[in-house]
This record gives C-alpha cells, structure tokens and sequence, in this order.
C-alpha cells in the first residue's frame, strides 16, 4: 500500500490536473495507516525496526497530507472557475466533499452578484432555504436534500420541487435544468 500512496502523491505533485484515484482509496489508506500503527505500538522504537516503522508512519503522514492538500487546490480551482470535475478522479469521499464545497462556491457567486448590485447579502438567505422546481434530464439516484429529506430516484423527464442548493448542484453537472414558475 506504500507504494500505490508514493505514486499517487507523485503524480498529483507532477500534475496540474487532478489525477484518477480509486473510490476506494482513502479506505485503504486508513486501513493500512491503521496496521502500521498497531505494528509500531507493539516495537520497540529503540531497535531498528522500530525506528523503520516510526519513519514509515511518518513518511506516510506527511505524503496524506500533501496528497489531500494538492488534491483539495486542484478541486476548489475547478469549482470556482466552473470546471465540471471527472467522477473517475474523485473518490468517494471527495464527491461527498465536493458536493458540498460547490455550495460554498455558490455563496460566494451569491454575494459578489448582490454586491454589483449594491446589496450585501447576509450569508444564509431566505432564497438557501427555497425549493425551486426542476426537470430531470437523466436518471438519478435519491439525494439527501439541504434540508436533509430525502428526495427522489428520478427518471429522465421527472419533475420535483427540491432545495435550490441541491437544483444548482443538479443543474451544474447537466443532471437537470430549472423549470420557471410564477
């Protein structure tokens, strides 16, 4: 597992992109993180191998956290420049992340649009706790609403009323398209 972590740190290092990473790979770096650091618990940290396993474990700290902070530049850029991110380079964990760092993105987009307007915008507004109406343009699975109901599955074609947060979400990645009403 050391070895797929080295090349993962190494190529999100080389890249100006964000790099393909298995849905899975955080689950198997916490699991061997996990392992490692039973194994130096239970060494002497005075023998060799002791002193091994205490500068693996901290090799591997340091390249998770440049891994999740190179990773988490490259995201946010893509988020603020409106760059759709590919899901095969996200990983589970991300997507959720994502999903709500766009939010953010939004809420800023918010506010420098009521600034031009000579507005200031007091962060969480009552439009944040609005339902707009959307028409589905490919199926989705249920989504856990801003509100935190659930909402869905939809077909193509469905329309439902859900949060604005989670519309402008959909509405982003070509998911859906807003339907307006009066």
């Amino acid at each position: 597992m050391y070895e797929e972590l080295y090349k993962a740190w190494k190529k999100e290092k080389e890249s100006l992109r964000l790099q393909p990473l298995p849905k899975d790979f955080y689950e198997k770096i916490a699991e061997y993180v996990r392992k490692i650091r039973e194994e130096s618990r239970m060494i002497d940290n005075k023998t060799t191998k002791g002193k091994l396993a205490k500068s693996e474990y901290e090799n591997v700290k340091k390249m998770i956290n440049e891994l999740l902070r190179l990773r988490l530049e490259k995201i946010l850029n893509s988020l603020s420049s409106g760059e759709e991110i590919p899901k095969n380079c996200l990983t589970r964990e991300e997507e959720k992340i994502g999903e709500k760092s766009f939010l953010i993105v939004e809420k800023f987009e918010e506010l420098a649009k009521n600034l031009l307007h000579g507005k200031v915008s007091a962060g969480a507004s009552k439009k944040s706790r609005r339902k707009v109406v959307v028409r589905f343009l490919k199926d989705v699975p249920a989504i856990v609403g801003a509100d935190l109901k659930t909402y869905g599955p939809f077909k193509v074609e469905d329309v439902a009323s859900i949060p604005v947060e989670n519309a402008r979400v959909l509405v982003r990645q070509g998911l859906a398209v807003e339907v307006e009403t009066d």
